[in-house]
């Protein structure tokens, strides 16, 4: 697993554009097909726009035609983790950073094969590194 980067709710503000902050901090969720890479098909790497933890290669993604970047599997098993989120009357399964706890998305079991799930990840959690920049 990632090296945990702690910062101040000062120092994540600092860092990030006041959307970033919102969604990343505060569990916020963007505009559905308002995102930056939901229509991306750049290869390359997605990493946390927090702490740069490689979170979801390009390979994976997938139009779900829902408006946010899809993917079916995360890069590696450590970069990503889950919580239980009862929020808005709803149980729902949320994808966390591993690395700095930043909200990322939700995660559901009606994706495509070979995994079945659907990373349904905010443009505004990632950063993407195209394909020989990393």
């Amino acid at each position: 697993m990632a090296e945990r980067i702690e910062k101040s709710d000062d120092e994540w503000r600092a860092q990030l554009t006041e959307e970033q902050y919102r969604v990343t901090r505060k569990a916020g969720t963007e505009a559905a097909f308002t995102g930056e890479y939901a229509d991306c098909k750049t290869a390359g790497m997605y990493h946390c726009v927090c702490c740069g933890e490689a979170l979801f290669d390009a390979d994976t993604k997938f139009d779900s035609g829902t408006g946010w970047p899809s993917f079916y599997a995360p890069a590696t098993e450590d970069g990503v983790g889950e919580v239980d989120d009862s929020s808005f009357m709803m149980r729902r399964t949320e994808v966390v950073c591993n690395s700095c706890d930043a909200h990322l998305g939700h995660v559901f079991p009606d994706g495509p094969q070979p995994t079945g799930l659907r990373y349904c990840i905010n443009s505004a959690s990632l950063r993407l590194s195209p394909a020989g920049e990393d």
